[in-house]
């Protein structure tokens, strides 16, 4: 089958006019096939079959139906990677219910922000993240609002999920149908450059995750495959979870947060073959001082979420003997780019490049001036052709209008936002945020590449660059660098940097100015908020001008 008609078959599939979602994601499946692998971080695990997936989330369904959850009721889950989160997802779209993931890095908050805007009246949580969603300036009250604990029973005032399951009924909830077009995930966006907005995810968006699941990522049956992103995001909810479902495919979950030590012993107790991660992860892998664990048997390794600077691949080469592939994505669209592992689709990988469409979406760089493509090699705005997009599902947000900008007068084109050039083998790159953009004597640079260039200097953990307002140049240059552990800050230690930029990138684009900070500001997904040392660095110059 080629990748066209493999599009055509999971749009077919689930675009339908009527379907049931927990009989695609699960009831279809044999029952002894295995659907997840639930991970500790002390290496135990224990298996989640599809049978039992199957059983167990009729009974919680039970559960959710006791507390007033029908179709198109919001069901949210503070919880962490556990047999319990998967099966109360499937529990909730057995009732053709809409679920909502919060991120449990999430403070009060952006927790508080997501239940109002969602209109989530039953949230299932964690015992360690109970105390979150207690009243107080920033969680206001809300006498609808069910919270259900999970984990052991304990003395107290909570409804603890165990005791009612314990006494729900084992018969199965009548199935409930939908449609392509009906919702399955309100989630909202990150929030790299403003408030965030919600965005729900018709049952047809599935059809793209399971796509990018096979060709981006190439996972089949025969391999071991790891999600290590976290489900409170669109990358860890459907790589991880949701499009592994619609496979078939078994998929691991490693409970608790990152370490090297625990990531390192997973990926050797579990064989994994197929990995895919924040450049978060291979970065804090690369800069740790635990040791590559022998006996690993990795053949894909896959990152997104944000771009994947050239020194991860310097160090995976070393000590993988593998590259790794960097994708692109939005939780508005799904992954409509990818450097594929599909043999059908691979291609050498060139350093810094986001890869080309996956299929199924159409892309291009718009010039700035206007709406057509831009040249090959040009700096413009990556864009989605919508009418030659099969697996193009978004719309609007939540708030009809808030997309205004996102397209095109004529409708065509869907601006992500991102600013990057495709060169002429069409391979697409990154450059940064449309707003990141610097715009230095009329030449315009994108700070991704100077970042890839400082991130190459083994002083350098992390680091970012922004433009700051310049009399004469209109904007300059500068860098705001977080030093390994152990590095003295110093004077040379800037002009090695200066230095390194000049040779590895050109002698115009260097920062102008070096920061050494301690930490670099960032969205709780994790993405670097380059707005937010722009805005702070213009306060300093203005108040220093200021007499």
């Amino acid at each position: 089958m080629t990748a066209a008609d493999r599009v055509y078959e999971l749009t077919a599939t689930f675009a339908a006019s009527s379907l049931n979602v927990a009989q695609l994601l699960c009831d279809r499946h044999p029952a002894d096939r295995v659907a997840f692998t639930v991970a500790e971080g002390d290496g135990k695990a224990s298996p989640l079959t599809f049978g039992e997936l199957a059983a167990d989330s009729h009974r919680y369904a039970r559960v959710l139906q006791g507390l007033g959850v029908g179709p198109g009721d919001r069901v949210a889950t503070l919880m962490g990677k556990s047999t319990d989160l998967v099966t109360v997802m499937l529990a909730v779209w057995r009732l053709g219910a809409v679920y909502v993931p919060l991120f449990t890095a999430f403070a009060p908050q952006a927790i508080a922000l997501r239940l109002e805007g969602s209109g989530a009246h039953v949230v299932i949580v964690d015992p360690d993240q109970r105390h979150k969603l207690d009243p107080g300036p920033d969680m206001p009250d809300d006498p609808q609002r069910r919270v259900v604990v999970t984990g052991t029973p304990a003395p107290g005032s909570d409804v603890w999920l165990t005791d009612l399951v314990a006494a729900a009924s084992t018969e199965p909830v009548p199935a409930v149908t939908t449609s392509g077009d009906g919702p399955l995930v309100h989630m909202f966006t990150s929030g790299t450059t403003g408030k965030p907005k919600g965005v729900i995810h018709p049952v047809a968006y599935i059809a793209g995750w399971q796509i990018y699941l096979e060709y981006g990522l190439g996972v089949t049956q025969q391999g071991s495959y790891w999600c290590a992103a976290d489900p409170g995001w669109a990358y860890g909810l459907y790589a991880a979870i949701v499009a592994p479902m619609a496979a078939g495919i078994p998929s691991l979950l490693l409970s608790g947060g990152f370490s090297p030590e625990t990531t390192w012993r997973t990926l050797a107790d579990h064989q994994v073959t197929d990995f895919t991660a924040a450049p978060t992860v291979y970065r804090g892998l690369r800069s740790s001082s635990v040791p590559v664990p022998p006996g690993l048997r990795l053949k894909r390794a896959s990152s997104a979420g944000e771009p994947l600077t050239p020194e991860v691949n310097e160090w995976a080469g070393a000590a993988l003997g593998l590259a790794v592939h960097d994708h692109f994505g939005q939780t508005e669209v799904g992954m409509p780019l990818a450097n594929h592992h599909h043999p059908e689709l691979a291609r050498p990988l060139k350093a810094g490049s986001m890869g080309r469409p996956v299929p199924g979406w159409s892309l291009t760089v718009l010039a700035d001036e206007k709406d057509e493509p831009a040249g090959p090699g040009v700096l413009g705005r990556v864009a989605i052709d919508v009418t030659a997009s099969e697996l193009m599902t978004f719309r609007d947000y939540q708030i009809p209008g808030q997309s205004y900008g996102k397209f095109t007068p004529d409708g065509r084109w869907y601006l992500t936002g991102d600013a990057g050039r495709i060169d002429a083998d069409g391979d697409f790159f990154f450059s940064s945020r449309d707003d990141d953009v610097i715009i230095m004597a009329g030449y315009r640079i994108g700070p991704f590449e100077i970042e890839s260039v400082l991130a190459q200097h083994p002083a350098v953990a992390e680091c970012s660059v922004i433009g700051a307002p310049d009399a004469v140049r209109g904007e300059v240059i500068e860098a705001y660098v977080v030093p390994r552990d152990g590095t003295d800050a110093s004077p040379q230690l800037a002009a090695e940097l200066q230095q390194l930029v000049k040779t590895r990138y050109a002698a115009h684009a260097y920062p102008r100015t070096i920061h050494f900070i301690d930490a670099l500001p960032k969205t709780p997904s994790g993405k670097t908020q380059r707005y937010l040392l722009r805005n702070r660095r213009r306060t300093e110059l203005t108040t220093r001008e200021t007499p």
